[in-house]
């Protein structure tokens, strides 16, 4: 019977032997300790100058990490790296793990592109969407851990360990400790990636200086379509472009935490004002490893904020969790954004139209409202005064500071919005806000126009977008409906059905002649 493990140890033994004469020949220089130029001659591919950086820090230094901007190939670096890795180990001596927030992060970013490498170089074994196989030997993973999981690595032995830990920002930090703990011997090496956005993660620390780690920084500014570094017109086409840059100084500003994590490649100053930090805004635009099923009931419901003076008009949907935006421009005439409602409410079928009243709103609304009336549309209009009070006047100023509190900071910090479908743009604007408390302890969203003379234009957006998420009816007290009533013990305060005169069955205390709502 034919042994594939034999096979593949004889197909390898063969394979540096060829190596070996080659070298003898003056062939080809030792790929072993040149993984720059085991990509350039092995895979034929170019290397620029940061890419260059990762992967010989990768050689030299037990643990790289590496914070970058968008689109410069931090990804497309690790998966030559694991190639490179393998390819130059003998088979059973070498192993590569892989890990990500969530599986899909596993699976298609990094292991798509282990697939490219592997099968560019027509190397050994086999590659599936997150294993390598050589023979019947396991020598590659891509495993998405159960987080806060420190056993998840156990059990993985090799004397040259490469450990890919992609996405870095996302990662918890028990996992660190258990990936860390599988380069424990000289000769293992451990790889960090990601976008530099959460400056109170595991991934910030370890790129503080004296952490132990080599530290790369690679910023859209190191890329070669803007440095002039040459590059062949394949590899200029999928980096970072000048474009994208000045397309992002306009929609973020400069210093905004956005710019100067996704552009710059830095970790943004940790702000303790901000209404909603950006590492909870990033969390919210990560596709979950399972999508969840469409509730029968979930709403259907549209956001517009309604743009005066030279701001512009935009339309959010807001389908259950997730969050579309359906358009924006600018126009001087509200009839036009009528028109561009009704579209709106047709293509999704919405059944509620939430409009920002202040300045020209209030006559989209009362055109909206005749058409309703009319049959034109089926949404239910609700005009929206961010300037009028709040429904909890003891903890907020107005309903504005309600609005960005109740809905944009309590669906981004648990994660409860799917913000995949909402631009780069209004992410930006829905992280710059700041709040404070005043005097009376009621939280203050700074105002739309300080916020507009940070960014350099107004938050249109992201007010959209809360909009489209605020519930205009306030919905009715549980305990009210059921008749529901508090202990006025302080040492109890449990629930029971209110009878005028009853008492406490819990603790006996009386409840007295009305009932002592609970705030829900």
């Amino acid at each position: 019977m034919i042994d594939p493990d034999e096979i593949a140890r004889e197909a390898f033994f063969r394979l540096r032997q060829r190596r070996k004469a080659m070298a003898v020949a003056g062939e080809t220089p030792n790929w072993g300790v040149d993984p720059v130029g085991w990509v350039q001659r092995r895979l034929g591919e170019t290397i620029w100058s940061k890419q260059r950086d990762i992967l010989e820090s990768v050689r030299d230094n037990r643990r790289t990490v590496v914070r970058a901007s968008y689109d410069v190939g931090k990804s497309w670096s690790a998966s030559r790296l694991a190639a490179w890795w393998l390819d130059t180990h003998a088979a059973g001596s070498a192993f590569v793990v892989s890990t990500a927030p969530t599986f899909n992060q596993v699976r298609a970013i990094l292991w798509r592109e282990i697939n490219r490498a592997h099968a560019k170089g027509k190397l050994l074994g086999r590659v599936n969407q997150t294993e390598w196989w050589i023979g019947n030997e396991l020598v590659g993973l891509g495993r998405k851990p159960a987080d806060y999981d420190p056993t998840s690595f156990t059990g993985i032995h090799a004397r040259y360990v490469l450990v890919i830990i992609d996405e870095a920002g996302g990662v918890p930090a028990a996992l660190w400790d258990a990936a860390d703990s599988l380069v424990s011997n000289a000769d293992s090496r451990i790889l960090a990636i990601g976008n530099p956005t959460d400056p109170s993660s595991k991934f910030a620390d370890i790129c503080k200086p004296g952490s132990g780690w080599h530290e790369i920084g690679i910023s859209a500014f190191d890329s070669p379509n803007l440095t002039g570094e040459a590059v062949p017109p394949d590899v200029s086409a999928v980096l970072v472009s000048k474009l994208w840059v000045e397309e992002k100084r306009n929609d973020w500003g400069e210093g905004t935490p956005m710019w100067t994590s996704l552009v710059e490649g830095r970790f943004p100053e940790e702000a303790t004002d901000s209404v909603v930090p950006l590492a909870w805004a990033t969390r919210c635009r990560v596709a979950p490893d399972i999508e969840p099923l469409p509730a029968m009931d979930e709403a259907n419901e549209l956001g517009v904020d309604v743009g005066g003076g030279g701001d512009e008009t935009v339309i959010y949907h807001r389908m259950g969790p997730r969050a579309k935006l359906l358009w924006h421009g600018i126009t001087p005439d509200p009839m036009v954004v009528v028109g561009q409602v009704i579209n709106a409410i047709r293509d999704t079928g919405a059944t509620s139209v939430k409009i920002d009243v202040i300045g020209i709103g209030w006559g989209v609304v009362g055109r909206l409202k005749e058409q309703f009336e009319q049959h034109v549309h089926g949404a239910e209009i609700y005009g929206v005064n961010v300037a009028e009070s709040p429904r909890d006047a003891e903890k907020f100023h107005k309903l504005r500071d309600e609005i960005w509190w109740e809905v944009g900071r309590e669906n981004s910090r648990p994660g409860l919005w799917d913000l995949r479908g909402a631009s780069d743009a209004t992410i930006g604007q829905l992280i710059s806000p700041k709040y404070s408390v005043d005097s009376s302890g009621r939280i203050k969203v700074e105002k739309k126009d300080e916020t507009r003379a940070r960014l350099g234009r107004s938050p249109d957006e992201a007010d959209a977008l809360l909009l489209a998420f605020y519930n205009p009816v306030e919905a009715p007290d549980p305990g009210e409906l059921y008749n529901i009533t508090e202990c006025l013990n302080t040492r109890c305060l449990r629930l029971f059905v209110f009878d005028p005169g009853r008492r406490c069955p819990y603790c006996g205390t009386p409840c007295g002649d009305k009932r002592n709502p609970k705030k829900y």
